[in-house]
């Protein structure tokens, strides 16, 4: 399977970029983070997310949706709002969360 980045969509549809730094606690992380992936991909308003975490620490995690009522199914999803909760006492040191309008989008793919 090759890497790709989330495709072009028309616009307008949101953005959430989720920036952050973790603690050493990894303590079930992988775990809630492989269910929070199965619920976020339920909505139908998701359309797919990109991350990626610098050698310093720094992870910052893109997720695109169509519109602000399917975000706000994901934010106001309760298995979510305590992964969220447990995330900020055992899981990062710091995080800032960005939403935005995509306003223009494209993209290019190579053939072969």
């Amino acid at each position: 399977m090759s890497i790709q980045p989330v495709p072009a969509f028309e616009p307008p549809y949101l953005m959430a970029v989720f920036s952050n730094v973790r603690t050493d606690d990894d303590s079930g992380y992988p775990q809630v983070l492989a269910r929070m992936n199965e619920i976020v991909a339920q909505n139908p308003g998701f359309l797919g997310y990109e991350s990626a975490r610098t050698p310093g620490g720094l992870g910052i995690t893109v997720a695109y949706f169509r519109d602000h009522a399917s975000l706000r199914v994901w934010r106001e999803d309760l298995e979510h709002q305590a992964a969220m909760k447990q995330g900020r006492a055992d899981w990062y040191e710091s995080y800032t969360l960005h939403v935005a309008t995509v306003e223009r989008s494209h993209g290019f793919a190579r053939n072969g």
